[in-house]
């Protein structure tokens, strides 16, 4: 497994989509060192319902897999 992938980029644009293909939005993930010592992204942001507006609180981790070794 590895533990660093350098052809990897410094950030990823994330889109959330429902089922049917709307877009609620982006949220951008940057390149993190975690406390664990793994590599990968991590994201935080906003997005709203394309009906109505309701916002909800996007927040995530992509982990490279055998990183943390």
């Amino acid at each position: 497994m590895p533990t660093k992938d350098d052809s990897a980029p410094e950030s990823l644009i994330l889109e959330l989509r429902s089922p049917s293909g709307e877009s609620w939005g982006t949220v951008v993930a940057v390149s993190k060192k975690f406390s664990t010592g793994s590599v990968g992204f991590y994201a935080n942001g906003k997005v709203a319902n394309p009906k109505g507006g309701a916002k909800y609180q996007v927040g995530g981790n992509i982990i490279l897999i055998g990183s943390k070794g």
